[in-house]
């Protein structure tokens, strides 16, 4: 009844051969790049945003979480607009958070405590760690996330047992979110080293000129191995209030990514790029398919198109979550067409596999849900063996060893 993708794009023969070089006579370099949402990885402390208006918003510290028993140790003023770079600026204020209190606390519906928190992290970094393995005997290289809180807990994740021997570096901006979730990346330091890190808002405004708080994009370009690739980490506007209804702040969020995409490739006209991201719409959703134009991987592809390396495993009817006994798949990677193998030569990184990671663990074992993700949390109740409601999907990068 469910779909679970297990199938590699564009498989052939010759890519048998290069695996079996890889894992032999190491004559490739390989490196996965996943993603993952999360699932609200929030931590037991109850916490607020703290934005410092005099640094520039591509500064860390312009707005970081803090504890809210030590607002009263940072200096602020009473602010009551809206939350833009240009209305605190020169200002430094408090923005209260939602969810924690009464959802993500020891005192709140879901009881979180450390014993569940550290327990989502040990699961959660168990899934990071296997993914690509298979193929590259590595865990990733570079892992977009959404649903994270704040630093800390990105921090508290790369400090798991299983990712802290990789020493990942943090790639992390905190959003205006309602929700106080965000965006962030990890990467092997010894792999990829950062030369640009940047946020970019998307701003939302309803009609009666209210804003509505979303996740920013992040960009992050750095040298994989010597060679220059820009990420764009995404969480798009969910469907809230229905698809149709909610579909101008998805449109909007695609606006803003295919700005982005104009603005590096005028840097650079044969930049590689990817975009990673829990989009909240599909690869034929007309944010994606429209306005960004991010064509198939199948027939000819040029370096200056955007490839969509999900959409033939969505028309072959897989997905990377549920809902009402229906599949989507939100979860994607969008490259440039730089970085498809057009000429079997890989003489650079090029992307070489596309998956859904589901392996039985992840799959729902009984119940209402059964075969959906395995979520931490029905409603209130905890799931000890429980990790996201997204299966993480991961592409696999290759180049030929000069």
């Amino acid at each position: 009844m469910y779909k679970i993708n297990k199938t590699l794009t564009n498989l052939t023969f010759f890519f048998l051969l290069i695996v079996s070089s890889v894992n032999g006579q190491q004559n490739y370099q390989a490196a996965t790049i996943g993603f993952y949402n999360v699932e609200n990885l929030f931590d037991t402390g109850i916490s607020v945003g703290y934005i410092d208006g005099t640094r520039s918003p591509e500064d860390p510290m312009y707005h970081i979480s803090i504890s809210e028993d030590e607002i009263s140790n940072y200096e602020h003023e009473e602010f009551l607009g809206e939350f833009t770079y240009e209305n605190v600026a020169g200002k430094k204020v408090i923005r209260p958070l939602i969810l924690q209190k009464e959802e993500f606390s020891p005192s709140g519906k879901k009881v979180w405590n450390e014993e569940k928190y550290n327990q989502k992290l040990k699961n959660l970094a168990e899934v990071i760690s296997e993914l690509g393995r298979e193929t590259t005997n590595d865990a990733p290289v570079i892992v977009g996330l959404c649903e994270i809180e704040n630093f800390k807990t990105v921090e508290d994740l790369i400090n798991q047992p299983l990712l802290k021997k990789y020493n990942y570096g943090i790639a992390h901006f905190n959003s205006f979110d309602a929700r106080g979730v965000d965006v962030a990346l990890i990467y092997q330091k010894s792999r990829f080293q950062v030369t640009k890190a940047k946020p970019y808002v998307i701003d939302i405004f309803e009609n009666d000129g209210s804003r509505d708080y979303t996740r920013d994009i992040l960009r992050v370009t750095g040298l994989l191995d010597g060679e220059e690739i820009t990420f764009l980490v995404n969480h798009w506007p969910s469907r809230s209030g229905g698809e149709a209804a909610s579909r101008p702040r998805r449109q909007k969020a695609a606006e803003v990514m295919k700005g982005i995409y104009d603005e590096i490739r005028a840097e650079n006209p044969n930049a590689k790029i990817i975009a990673m991201g829990d989009f909240n719409d599909d690869p034929v959703s007309p944010s994606l398919d429209k306005t960004m134009g991010a064509i198939s991987t199948k027939g000819k592809i040029k370096d200056g198109d955007i490839v969509n390396l999900m959409y033939t495993m969505f028309k072959n009817g897989n997905g990377t979550l549920a809902y009402r006994d229906s599949w989507n798949l939100f979860d994607q990677f969008l490259v440039t067409g730089t970085l498809m193998d057009k000429d079997k030569k890989f003489d650079s990184y090029k992307v070489y596999k596309t998956e859904i990671y589901s392996p039985e663990k992840l799959v729902q074992p009984d119940g209402q849900y059964k075969g959906y993700p395995y979520r931490m949390f029905s409603g209130d109740t905890f799931r000890a063996k429980g990790y996201s409601d997204h299966f993480p999907v991961y592409t696999v990068l290759l180049k030929e060893l000069k």
